[in-house]
C-alpha cells in the first residue's frame, strides 16, 4: 500500500477519534452506529489497514455532530485511501488543509500531537515550535505582508498553544540548529535577543535538547538534507509499533516520507549531525555568548 494511504488512514483515524471524544462517546457506541465491531473502530482510529466506507463515515459524522468542513475532510481522506489502494495518482491532499486549524485538523499537527519524539534539523529560521510571538510575527509579515492583523494574532495565539506540548514529559524534543540561526537578526536586536533567551529557557526543560552545529564543523549529510523533522510515535494500543515519519517542510508544499529507504537516509544524516554538533552545555553557552 502506498505512503499516501498510510498517512490518510492515520489522519482519518485521529480525526474520527477526536470527533468521538468531543461527543463523549465510547468505541462500542461508534461501532453500533457504523454497524461494525468495536475492535474495527479501534483499528480505524489507530490508523491500521481497515476497510471503511463513505456511508460509515457519514453515519459517524452525523452522530458526532461534525461540521460540514470536518465531514468533507473525513470523506476526502476516505477517497484518498481508496485512490491509493487502486494505484491512482492524486494530489497531496494535506496541502489543501494547511490553514484549517479552525476545524481542529491539520495533518502535520495531528502527527506532531501524536508523536512521542521529535528530532528537528534547521539550517535557517527558528523551528516554529520554539519561536517567540514577536519572532513569529516578523516572519509572518515577511512572508505575507498584507495579512490582516486579526488573522495574524489568531495565528500567534494558535502557535503559543501549540508550544504547550513542550511541557509534556512524554514528548522528547531534540533540536539541531546550524550556527547561522544565531546570527539572523529577525525583527531586529530586541526581537532576536528575546528569541535567543527563549532557546536558553527551553533548553532547561528535561525533555528538550538544543544543540548547535558550528560553521567550522566537519562535512556532514545535514548540509545536503536540508531542513526536516523526524517524528517517532508510541506503540499502538494493540502493541503494534507505528513507523516514524520524516516531515520535509517546503514553501509551496510539504513532503511526508516513511519508506524504509527514505527513513534510513535521513536517520544517517541525523547520526552525522549528532556527531558534529556541540554538546547541550556548549550550545547553551554559545547562545548566551551571542546574546551578549
Amino acid at each position: 500500500m502506498g505512503s499516501g494511504s498510510t498517512l490518510a488512514q492515520r489522519a482519518l483515524g485521529r480525526e474520527l477519534r477526536r470527533l468521538r471524544n468531543a461527543k463523549g462517546m465510547g468505541q462500542s457506541q461508534a461501532a453500533r452506529i457504523a454497524e461494525t465491531s468495536h475492535q474495527t473502530i479501534g483499528r480505524i482510529e489507530e490508523g491500521q489497514t481497515t476497510r471503511i466506507t463513505q456511508l460509515q463515515v457519514n453515519a459517524l459524522c452525523d452522530k458526532y455532530g461534525a461540521t460540514g468542513e470536518e465531514r468533507r475532510i473525513c470523506l476526502d481522506l476516505v477517497k484518498e485511501i481508496r485512490a491509493s489502494r487502486e494505484g491512482k495518482v492524486t494530489a497531496s491532499w494535506w496541502r489543501a488543509y494547511a490553514d484549517a486549524q479552525a476545524t481542529g485538523f491539520n495533518h502535520y499537527l495531528a502527527l506532531e500531537d501524536a508523536a512521542s519524539r521529535l528530532t528537528i534539523w534547521k539550517t535557517a529560521i527558528m523551528p516554529g515550535l520554539l519561536q517567540t510571538p514577536a519572532y513569529r510575527r516578523t516572519m509572518a509579515w515577511t512572508e505575507y505582508p498584507d495579512m490582516p492583523i486579526d488573522h495574524l494574532e489568531r495565528q500567534i495565539e494558535w502557535q503559543t498553544h501549540r508550544q504547550e506540548r513542550l511541557m509534556d514529559p512524554n514528548l522528547q524534543v531534540t533540536v539541531f540548529v546550524y550556527e547561522t540561526l544565531l546570527y539572523e537578526q529577525v525583527g531586529g536586536p530586541a526581537v532576536f535577543d528575546e528569541q535567543l533567551q527563549q532557546l536558553v529557557s527551553l533548553a532547561v526543560l528535561p525533555n528538550v535538547c538544543i544543540r548547535v552545529v558550528r560553521f567550522a564543523a566537519s562535512s556532514h549529510l545535514g548540509a545536503y538534507a536540508g531542513n526536516f523533522t523526524l517524528l517517532e510515535f508510541p506503540d499502538l494500543v494493540s502493541g503494534l509499533p507505528q513507523p516514524p515519519i520524516v516531515y520535509v517542510e517546503g514553501w509551496t508544499g510539504d513532503l511526508y516520507l516513511e519508506r524504509e529507504a527514505e527513513l534510513q537516509r535521513y536517520m544517517q544524516a541525523l547520526r552525522e549531525i549528532d556527531r558534529v554538533a556541540l554538546t547541550e552545555a556548549e550550545s547553551v553557552a554559545l547562545i548566551k555568548e551571542r546574546m551578549r
